[in-house]
């Protein structure tokens, strides 16, 4: 478990099932936290996808915003940069699955505009 401020508290599950094709996590943003205002990132040739469990979370993929509320999933293409943020006053509860890789995550400064 992590916890950071301005961002919120992140579980990875990945080690402890013992995965070794999967990549597991699951995150609680509260309001107004996230990455707005910093870099955005990606991992080259791995697809994401995000399942919003409660809340509603403002996604930047690429050059596209959109907000996804609950019970909503959304894919992340391999080679899109990426990030979100809670602009809402309540907590966002979501989780990431991938495959599992040791490949570098590459970021990209001054993402948001």
């Amino acid at each position: 478990m992590a916890k950071w401020p301005g961002f919120g508290e992140q579980r990875w599950y990945t080690d402890a099932l013992g995965c070794t094709q999967i990549s597991f996590s699951w995150r609680s943003m509260p309001a107004g936290t996230g990455g707005r205002g910093s870099y955005g990132h990606r991992h080259p040739g791995i697809e994401e996808v995000y399942l919003v469990l409660s809340g509603t979370a403002t996604f930047k993929i690429d050059d596209d915003v959109l907000e996804v509320g609950p019970l909503t999933a959304i894919k992340v293409h391999a080679d899109s940069y990426r990030s979100l943020h809670n602009d809402t006053d309540g907590e966002v509860q979501l989780v990431a699955i991938s495959v599992r890789s040791d490949a570098e995550t590459e970021r990209q400064d001054n993402f948001w505009d």
